[in-house]
This record gives structure tokens, C-alpha cells and sequence, in this order.
């Protein structure tokens, strides 16, 4: 059974090595149920609005499978919630959900928007944490499994321990990893991110004009 092991939520904390002297990525468990609504979980408040937050990012999820992971990779525990998920999955591989996936989550409907990019503040915060951060951001954008940005589609309450389960699946087949290595890795995957129909106006825009020039 797919369920959420982990809910975490997280505030503004001044942090002078963070790009804008301000971060939200150091997340704390929730027990009981958690509001959700269109913008986020109660709770839970963006420090950048410029690249973080709003109903398209309004949501991230990570697996506890790829938090053991990097476990292995880094030689020391990871706790869940320490990558600044909201939500920490297990029993789902949550990087071949396709765009445009539906979870019902207690009763939240979400919707797999979106990919996560790793930044210079998610490296600062590994090394703040203990962590090896020698070359996180590539390492962590070769593997391709950087969890999904997810849009609410229904307001609710959700809480740890609750059923996630996959209501609609598109078919077309376009990934999170594969959005994310179009974006990121492997450009020649852009046209392929045409094949979502709802697609975030700012990747179809890129999609556009790379299968334009090629």
C-alpha cells in the first residue's frame, strides 16, 4: 500500500548562507491531521516566492525510498522531511508518476504539477546538516529522482499514516523524471514535454522553442 509515512512543514528562518538571507527548507513532523489548501499545508510558508511556492508548487512530495538512497550514498541517516518535503512517501515510486497524475490523499485531491530543481541554498543546507555537499546540486540532477511539485485540486485534511492512492493517470507517459531531465540534463526530452496537456506555461514555452530550432 502507497501512504504517507511523513507530513512536514516548515517557516522562514533568517540563514545568512541562504541566497536570500532566508530559507524554509528545514521542515518539522506533524502529527494529526493538516489542513491543505490551495496554496500549501497549514503551517508550511514559502521564504522564496520568486522560486518557490504558489498553486503550482504548492505541495512537494519525496520517497522514502530515495531518501535511503542517498542514505547509502552519503554513509549516514537521512531523517524524512530533511530534503524540505512536505510529504514523505512510501510505497510509490513518485518520479514515474506522469504529469498531470492525480492522488487522493485523505481527502486532498493533489495533482502532479511539477519538478523540483536543486539550488546552491539545498547544498548549503546538506553541509549544514552534516552531509558530504561536494557537488550536490549535479549529483543530486544526474540521479533524476528529485521528487514532484503538487498542485491541489481539492482542499482537505490529510495526515502521516494516510492511503495515497492514484486516481487518474493522463497515458501519455511524460514522467517527473522525465520533465526533470528535459529541463535540466538532457534538452533533446523537451519536445516530448508537449505531450502533457496542461503543461506549466514556462516548460511548454521552452519545449516550443527547442523543437522550433531543431
Amino acid at each position: 500500500m502507497s501512504r504517507i509515512l511523513t507530513v512536514s512543514v516548515g517557516r522562514p528562518r533568517e540563514a545568512a548562507w541562504a541566497g536570500i538571507g532566508r530559507t524554509s527548507i528545514d521542515k518539522t513532523s506533524v502529527t494529526g491531521p493538516v489542513h491543505v489548501h490551495r496554496l500549501g499545508l497549514a503551517g508550511d510558508e514559502v521564504s522564496d516566492t520568486v522560486h518557490h511556492g504558489g498553486p503550482d508548487q504548492a505541495v512537494y512530495a519525496f520517497a522514502r525510498e530515495d531518501l535511503d538512497h542517498w542514505e547509502g550514498e552519503l554513509g549516514t541517516p537521512i531523517a524524512d522531511g530533511q530534503f524540505g518535503e512536505n510529504l514523505t512517501t512510501q510505497g510509490i515510486d513518485v518520479n514515474e508518476a506522469e504529469i498531470g497524475e492525480r492522488w487522493q490523499v485523505g481527502d486532498v485531491l493533489l495533482e502532479v504539477r511539477s519538478v523540483r530543481t536543486p539550488c546552491n541554498d539545498f547544498k548549503q543546507w546538506m553541509g549544514r546538516s552534516g552531509y558530504d555537499n561536494r557537488a550536490w546540486v549535479r549529483r543530486f540532477a544526474e540521479l533524476a529522482r528529485p521528487g514532484p511539485y503538487l498542485r491541489v485540486l481539492g482542499e482537505g485534511t490529510l495526515a502521516a499514516g494516510d492511503e495515497l492512492s492514484v486516481v487518474h493517470r493522463p497515458g501519455h507517459g511524460v514522467t517527473v523524471s522525465t520533465m526533470f531531465r528535459a529541463l535540466n540534463t538532457d534538452h533533446s526530452l523537451l519536445p516530448r514535454l508537449l505531450e502533457v496537456p496542461d503543461l506549466l506555461p514556462r516548460a511548454r514555452e521552452r519545449a516550443e522553442v527547442y523543437a522550433a530550432g531543431s
